[in-house]
């Protein structure tokens, strides 16, 4: 064999050994830890919206350094808080994963049930009805599931929120633990689910014991900067404005040193909140010793504040310009927290939102933008005294949820009459609502001739097992709530278009205005990890990140 030869033979030797082996990643080469930030009713232009407000450390960090995605929609609805904590970590829908609202009627038991309830367990740092909560109406595993499950349950997996919610869906069925704050005493807490000997870790007792509700809440609430820098807000007292409780004015200073028996509340609607959630977030990375095992570490902190201050005042005031601005200072400080723990480089970080948020009608009444408001009880009282006038049947309508009317199945079928024609009637009634655009009956929504947006996400939102009877729509920027603040739920691309950002372990800067979807989070997590999928997932990895 000549030396040519000899070359060449070693050469396809080496690449077929090379190329044959199963491509292995010990977790040494994985991420230390995974930190899932999603920011409740976070809009997507509040990017660049508020762009001159921010620091150097923050959100324009993760835009110059990570990755951005522009275009990620929420791809089902109704867009509320549980839905969506449930689908960034599920990769699912309502239809798949079983959250279909913050609230809504369960029909296995015949009564209305919340998101995260659950009467067989009991809290522990508490003792009211705060504490019983668990992720047991979540049909589906998260990708932290995924994550324990990948290694016999040595990644340790914690969520925090001052939303019981916020924590609970996004830990999963497996995690180690999930802590929420308790209003009526000022304590993080959790439940039994979690500490099965009815006890708190210690260093959440000490962090409790430090009261820092009273360290928080003892700073009243002045603008961070001066009044110069903020041009995106309308004049501070406006009628489109609520108070935080305890309070009797919608403008600054809030005198948050000056609430006593509001406090433990208040301090939900106050960027005091976000500050709080970042500290537990560091003392739980510190005292459980997360990212410096063998293994990858999850984190799932999500921040409700933004959430509580953006109901109260709208997407327009000098509040929320001023969270924001202050939410990036702590952003900027809990990424050089990580940078110190964990190291630069060695952590996985993705921030999103639950939804986003419309605005508030009377605000752009002003500037002649329609919009409106609506009252889906007072719709279905009234609806129901039609029905009774027209068929001598009471309280055919059970429930209003989620754009949604629930029907007495029970009574309905005891009537005699035939429900197909009162249904109908529903129906018909709704259409006569100025407001309502369409109206359909979910089981027939596939031949039902709508936008193909609007009945996609119509459709993901369906699950005949939760969900209600009667679905309808309603024109843009008319939402059910009163004439101060804002909310959210609908379709719109002002409830369902998000932020979504990477940053960190193996991601390379850049942004694309490719549409992707709130269900691309977790797989796209799972596929960096080397792990499976979660089990109702219906989204895609994002190829910008896992080629």
């Amino acid at each position: 064999m000549t030396n040519k030869t000899l070359a060449l033979f070693f050469i396809t030797f080496f690449s077929i050994s090379v190329f044959a082996q199963p491509r292995t990643i010990p977790p040494t080469q994985k991420p230390k830890l995974v930190i899932g930030v999603v920011i409740d009713q976070m809009r997507w232009d509040y990017l660049h919206r508020f762009d001159k407000m921010y620091g150097q450390g923050g959100f324009k960090r993760i835009l110059s350094q990570g990755y951005s995605f522009e275009n990620t929609l929420i791809p089902y609805t109704p867009t509320y808080t549980a839905v969506g904590h449930a689908c960034v970590y599920t990769g699912g829908v309502p239809s798949t994963m079983g959250i279909v609202g913050n609230d809504w009627f369960e029909k296995t038991i015949d009564n209305r049930m919340y998101c995260t309830a659950d009467s067989t367990v009991t809290g522990v740092g508490s003792t009211n009805a705060a504490g019983k909560m668990s992720p047991k109406n979540l049909w589906a595993t998260t990708v932290t599931d995924e994550l324990r499950l990948s290694n016999n349950f040595k990644s340790k997996v914690i969520g925090i929120s001052l939303k019981d919610r916020g924590a609970i869906l996004p830990a999963g069925h497996s995690a180690n633990a999930a802590y929420w704050y308790d209003d009526a005493t000022g304590k993080w807490i959790s439940s039994t689910y979690y500490f099965k000997n009815d006890q708190l870790p210690k260093w959440v007792n000490d962090f409790n014991a430090t009261d820092p509700v009273a360290k928080y809440m003892a700073k009243d609430w002045n603008l961070l900067l001066p009044l110069s820098a903020y041009t995106q807000a309308e004049n501070d007292d406006n009628e489109f404005e609520n108070n935080i409780s305890g309070e009797t004015s919608p403008s600054f200073p809030h005198k948050l040193s000056k609430l006593t028996k509001t406090k433990y509340a208040a301090i939900r609607t106050t960027p005091h909140g976000t500050s709080m959630s970042f500290d537990l977030a560091k003392a739980a990375l510190i005292n459980e010793q997360m990212g410096k095992g063998e293994y990858t570490d999850f984190l799932a902190l999500s921040i409700s504040s933004t959430d509580y201050i953006g109901h109260t005042f709208g997407p327009n005031s000098l509040e929320i310009e001023d969270t924001y601005a202050r939410l990036d200072r702590d952003l900027a400080d809990f990424l050089n927290f990580l940078d110190m723990r964990i190291g630069r480089g060695n952590y996985l970080f993705f921030l999103t939102a639950d939804h986003a948020v419309a605005h508030n009608p009377g605000f752009l009444e002003q500037y002649q933008i329609p919009g409106g408001h609506f009252d889906d009880r007072k719709m279905k009282d009234e609806i129901n005294a039609a029905i009774d006038s027209a068929y001598a049947i009471k309280d055919a309508i059970r429930y209003a949820y989620n754009y949604q009317f629930y029907l007495n199945d029970a009574v309905l079928e005891n009537s005699g009459k035939n429900v197909e024609a009162i249904k109908a009637f529903i129906v018909k009634k709704l259409k006569q609502y100025p407001y309502v655009v369409h109206a359909v009956e979910l089981e027939n929504l596939a031949a039902f001739t709508m936008n193909e947006t609007q009945k996609r996400m119509m459709s993901n939102g369906y699950n005949p097992k939760r969900s209600g009877d009667i679905q309808f729509t309603v024109k843009p920027q008319y939402f059910d709530g009163n004439k101060k603040g804002t909310t959210h739920g609908a379709w719109n691309p002002y409830d369902a278009h998000i932020p979504l950002l990477w940053f960190g372990w193996n991601i390379k800067p850049g942004e694309t205005n490719r549409e992707v979807y709130m269900t691309d989070i977790a797989p796209t997590v799972a596929a960096l990890l080397d792990i499976q999928m979660p089990n109702a997932n219906v989204g895609k990895a994002l190829v910008e990140l896992t080629r």
